[in-house]
């Protein structure tokens, strides 16, 4: 079993609550727009990290990050990236990366609102954390928490952390 934290969207600054909510996963991982290099350096000290560049992130992020990242974890398959769309509607290239790994859960950012939902044409559960930093036109700071165990996916959590600004 692992728990993992699900965050994106940080636009360049760790709230310290984060330290809380996570405290107990044993993985972190970021859909992107990380926003400056020190988030990856300082959430890495923490927790081990998986993370994916986004649109705003400069060449110094997306020289340690990839676009998009495929693993497996417990006996779930995983592919994250930030710019992703919907169930339903997906950017092109999100697509493309679905049908070739199709994955079991499928993970972005971007939006910066927090969903969590099943598309049942490609029977995988899509999850979007939304945003957790003060950037951005969304009114609350979310993260998503939950575990994994085997091919399960379960408590899963949608932490609120308070108002953007």
């Amino acid at each position: 079993m692992k728990q993992i934290g699900l965050m994106s969207d940080t636009h360049g600054f760790v709230d310290p609550k984060i330290y809380e909510h996570f405290k107990n996963v044993d993985e972190i991982w970021h859909a992107g727009d990380i926003g400056d290099i020190k988030v990856i350096d300082e959430l890495k000290k923490f927790k081990p990290l998986r993370a994916v560049w986004g649109n705003i992130d400069n060449t110094e992020i997306r020289s340690e990050t990839e676009e998009f990242e495929t693993f497996e974890c417990e006996k779930v398959k995983v592919l994250i990236t930030h710019i992703a769309g919907k169930p339903g509607k997906y950017y092109p290239k999100a697509k493309e990366r679905i049908d070739i790994d199709k994955p079991d859960l499928f993970i972005c950012g971007h939006s910066h609102i927090c969903l969590v939902k099943m598309d049942p044409n490609y029977k995988m559960l899509w999850m979007n954390p939304g945003a957790c930093g003060f950037k951005g036109f969304h009114q609350i700071k979310t993260l998503l928490r939950f575990k994994i165990t085997d091919d399960k996916i379960h408590d899963l959590e949608v932490i609120e952390m308070g108002k953007r600004a």
